[in-house]
Order: structure tokens, then sequence, then C-alpha cells
């Protein structure tokens, strides 16, 4: 069952459609602020416009940042602090899939970028802020696609061999050790760390593909569940009373579920983070 989210601060990128669309609703249904993060200032106007009218709440705010650019990320962690002073709830839920290798301006590949590691830079600068809000949650959103990941250190940009979906599996396990690795170290802070599948969702998700890709995503996801449905579990994990103070696990359903052997080892986790930091212009902690 949710809590009443009044007075509560909540961050979900990736909200102008889909399941993080859905997720800011939910919140906003429940009297939460929500501050929704999206690349698109047209798109994200629209869903700002959409949830306030739906639920009659006002407080729902809109930052835009291209979470695929290391600066826009900071940008984004900057804009937000300068207008708010707490965050008690943070849904890392912005991702995609791409047929095709990409390179940022910072030279990273995209999907690596902006399924990794700006879910990883922006979590972390708004650390501060989320301590000093506690209790405070991050919500992570993977993937069971995490299963069919492969982490190797000595590629992680993917330069040697790359594969849309295997790529998208990879980052979608560095989620679950980044995840693992976040709640290690917020131990005793009052703020937990948690990831989730949300179940095969139907959304735009992989249309934005110029390949077999592109005609292959409608079809399979006439098997798929709704937006709606697949928010579920990242609205339980933002403002369920049953799991404060769970942290560390991973989530399918609303429940707690073992992710496979990679997603679980703590060796991997612990270096995912200093290289992360080290990629990302961090001190290594």
């Amino acid at each position: 069952m949710a809590q009443e989210m009044d007075g509560r601060v909540c961050v979900v990128t990736g909200a102008n459609s889909g399941i993080g669309y859905e997720t800011a609703l939910g919140l906003a249904h429940l009297g939460a602020t929500v501050v929704l993060v999206a690349r698109d200032r047209t798109k994200g106007e629209e869903a700002k416009r959409r949830i306030e009218q739906t639920t009659g709440n006002q407080s729902v705010d809109l930052l835009i940042a291209d979470l695929a650019v290391m600066d826009s990320v900071r940008g984004l962690a900057q804009a937000f602090t300068e207008r708010y002073d707490r965050l008690h709830v943070l849904v890392n839920n912005a991702g995609l899939v791409l047929s095709r290798r990409e390179v940022t301006e910072d030279g990273f590949e995209r999907t690596f970028a902006t399924n990794h590691l700006s879910m990883f830079l922006l979590t972390v600068l708004l650390l501060d802020t989320l301590k000093a809000s506690a209790p405070a949650r991050v919500v992570n959103v993977s993937s069971d696609a995490h299963r069919s990941g492969r982490l190797d250190f000595d590629d992680l940009q993917s330069a040697r061999s790359y594969s849309g979906f295997r790529v998208y599996g990879t980052t979608k396990l560095e989620n679950i050790l980044f995840t693992t690795e976040l709640a290690r170290r917020l131990e005793g802070t009052g703020v937990t760390a948690n990831a989730l599948h949300p179940g095969f969702v139907r959304s735009n998700f992989g249309r934005n593909n110029r390949s077999l890709m592109r005609l292959v995503m409608p079809v399979l996801q006439r098997f798929a569940i709704t937006p709606e449905q697949g928010a579920l579990t990242s609205l339980y994990l933002s403002t369920s009373p049953d799991v404060e103070g769970v942290s560390g696990r991973y989530f399918d359903r609303s429940a707690p579920r073992e992710p496979n052997a990679a997603a679980r080892d703590i060796d991997a986790a612990r270096r995912l983070f200093a290289v992360s930091e080290r990629l990302v212009g961090l001190p290594v902690s």
C-alpha cells in the first residue's frame, strides 16, 4: 500500500512518456512535488500539463537535460539543488537501446552513457540532498535483460564488438551492480537504494532505431504490459511503507527477486563504482 506523499519531493528521469510518465503521474496523484526530467522541452511541457490536469496537483516541475552528456547531467543536478533543498525520492528511469553503436560528445558509447553513467553521476551529485532529507529513496530502473549482459572492464565502451540488445543488457547489469554498491555506501544514512525490473512494457522504447529493431519492437510489444502496469514496481519502491529501510535489493512485480550471479558480484560492483567515478571526473572515493 502506498503512503501519501504530501511534502515529499520526487525526481523522475525520462518522465515525458512510458513508465517514467506513469511513475510521475502516480506520485503526483499521491500529492508529491514531482520534478520531471526530459530531454525535449515540448514533450516535457506536455507531460507536465497532462499530469497537472489529471491529478489537480500543481506542484509539478520540469527540468531539461540530455542524459547522454555528462555536463548536461551536472547542469541538471545544479538546477535542481538551486530550486530545492530537499529530495526524498530519486527515480532513475531514463534509458535507451540502440541498434548501432554511437559515441557521445564526451567520447562515451551512448547506451552506456545514458543508461549507466548518467544514473551514476546524477545520483552521486544529489546524495548530499538525499541524505539531508532522510528517510529518502533511490529507485533504479533496471531490467531482467541484465541476464543477457556481459561486463567486460577492458571494453566498457563496446568498441570491440557491438550488439544493441547485448549492450543494453550489460547496462542493466551495471544498474544493479551500482545499486548494490550504493546501498552498501549508504548504510546508516537513512537513504535506501533498490533496483527493479518493470516488466516488458508496451511503449516507444526501441522505436528510435533505423533497423530491424524498429520493425521487431512493435511486434514484440503486442505481448507486453501497459506502461501503467510497468510503473507499479517503481511506485511501490518509491512510496510503500513495506520497503522502508530495505536497501540493495532487486525487485520484480513489487517483490524481491534474485538477479543473476554476475549482478551479485560484490567485487565487480565496487570496481564499477570506482571506474565510473574516474570516467565522469569525480574523485575516487
